[in-house]
């Protein structure tokens, strides 16, 4: 609506003659252009989203001295429904250069391994049944013997996500007790989540060792005891430290650490048998120097959907099984299966197992050549240039890796048009770096090179003779 300022007072006559009638919500339901937000969103979200427009209209100082003469009722309606979609989840492109995404879901799940436990979770199963017998089963499956198979861990139990796993960890391990951590790996990742304020709530009692920059084998073994029950190592998830720094050799210290304290570590990414993190310590590398327990997600390095898994020694996981928190943080079998039906094939060395981020490693290799074609299919509009992309999702952050990706340069402003990308039906999520907009190659996922480019296609005729105020 435009502003005015309202008037003091309206005479009858001019009352008389403003239409203050806004459409019927029922008759407004029946029009076509909003049949697909009925099916999007159902009737009854569509119908109070309309409730609480017109009741929006009517407060508004404007609507006492217009009315709805000068105001286009169904535009308004419809970016209401629009603007309420939008919070949807839905398919985008990642054109951001970060493969484990935490903003645009992480890891997506390879179609084939979704495909496959489709008739798994569209019947029933027997997830908590033993088809030997009969009676009640554990719901974890094959993957105990998977995970043993994968990383050489002799149990694994599996919640919801990593963070699930930590605090499971603590409170079933050590509530009560004294849990050493070192002063530098006591980080916060997104969402606000504190390895002390975990700590805390899941009833240990924190001891510092070390400095932040540097903490030595000795620092551990000489804050132990009676009443230490683990040794918790936290991967530094999203930073990394430089310099004058000194780790301690973890080996060293699970060999010197008495029988009642357990060694724990938070390795966060799933990193197993890839071959581009060479400063990262694997899975089966921490388990093969004596750490009790790992605790890692299965929606980063994986591929898989979101858990977390705690893999290791056999009489803790039981421990962790049989603790009352686990049923608030146990998945359900979509995440199960999916988790089964994923290690099967990585062990069966399937290509559709690779993660993503060995995916976009893969795909940066010929990204130079995708990125040259497209730009002169764009022409004056795109350019082919080198960048840089990350693994991300909290892993391997201090690694880069090279590849290649459009700059677009149309006219106007870059950010605009990266707002302008993000309302396309299907949005592509790019960056703007020095006022440049960029959209890099080494993220797309095969199946998106189809939908960029005709989106690409349609926006740059768009703006091939206007400039974007």
């Amino acid at each position: 609506m435009n502003t005015i300022a309202p008037s003091d007072s309206l005479s009858s006559s001019s009352i008389s003659t403003i239409n203050y009638r806004l459409p019927q919500i029922e008759q407004l339901l029946q029009h076509p252009d909003l049949a697909d937000y009925v099916r999007l969103l159902s009737r009854p979200v569509v119908t109070n989203t309309l409730r609480q427009l017109f009741t929006s209209i009517r407060q508004h100082p404007d609507f006492k001295t217009q009315g709805v003469n000068d105001l286009d009722v169904m535009t308004l309606v419809l970016d209401s429904c629009r603007q309420l979609y939008r919070r949807r989840q839905q398919r985008v492109i990642n054109a951001t250069g970060i493969a484990v995404h935490t903003n645009l879901g992480r890891s997506p799940i390879n179609e084939q391994i979704w495909d496959s436990v489709k008739a798994v979770n569209t019947g029933y199963n027997n997830l908590e049944l033993k088809l030997s017998d009969g009676k009640r089963g554990d719901r974890n499956g094959l993957l105990s013997t998977l995970i043993q198979s994968w990383i050489g861990a002799e149990d694994c139990v599996v919640v919801n996500n990593n963070a699930a796993s930590v605090y499971l960890v603590l409170h079933a391990l050590a509530a009560g007790k004294e849990v050493i951590v070192s002063r530098g790996e006591q980080i916060q990742i997104g969402g606000g989540f504190r390895i002390p304020d975990i700590l805390a709530l899941s009833g240990c009692k924190l001891v510092e060792v070390g400095t932040t920059n540097i903490t030595t084998s000795d620092d551990y073994i000489n804050a132990i005891t009676d009443n230490t029950a683990m040794v918790l190592m936290v991967h530094q998830s999203n930073f990394s430290m430089q310099g004058f720094t000194e780790s301690p050799d973890i080996q060293d210290v699970a060999e010197r650490l008495p029988e009642h304290v357990s060694l724990v570590i938070d390795q966060g990414s799933g990193l197993s048998s890839e071959q581009y993190a060479q400063s990262e310590v694997s899975l089966p590398r921490y388990l093969q120097m004596g750490v009790d327990l790992v605790c890692f997600s299965g929606d980063k390095i994986i591929g898989g959907p979101q858990a977390g898994i705690i893999a290791g020694c056999s009489k803790l996981c039981q421990q962790l099984a049989k603790n009352p928190m686990m049923r608030t943080f146990r998945p359900g079998r979509i995440v199960l299966s999916l988790l089964e039906q994923l290690l099967v094939q990585k062990l069966n060395r399937d290509p559709a197992a690779i993660g993503v981020a060995q995916q976009a490693l893969d795909r940066a290799k010929v990204s130079q050549a995708l990125a040259q074609q497209w730009a002169l299919r764009w022409k004056a509009y795109a350019q082919a240039v080198p960048l840089m992309m990350q693994v991300g999702g909290g892993a391997i952050p201090s690694e880069t890796y090279p590849c290649y990706g459009l700059k677009l340069t149309l006219p106007g402003n870059a950010q605009l048009h990266l707002d302008a990308l993000r309302e396309l039906p299907i949005p592509i999520i790019g960056y703007v770096n020095s006022n440049q907009l960029l959209l890099n190659v080494a993220t797309l996922l095969d199946s998106d090179h189809a939908v960029f480019i005709a989106q690409l296609d349609d926006y740059i005729q768009s703006y091939t003779n206007t400039e974007v105020k």
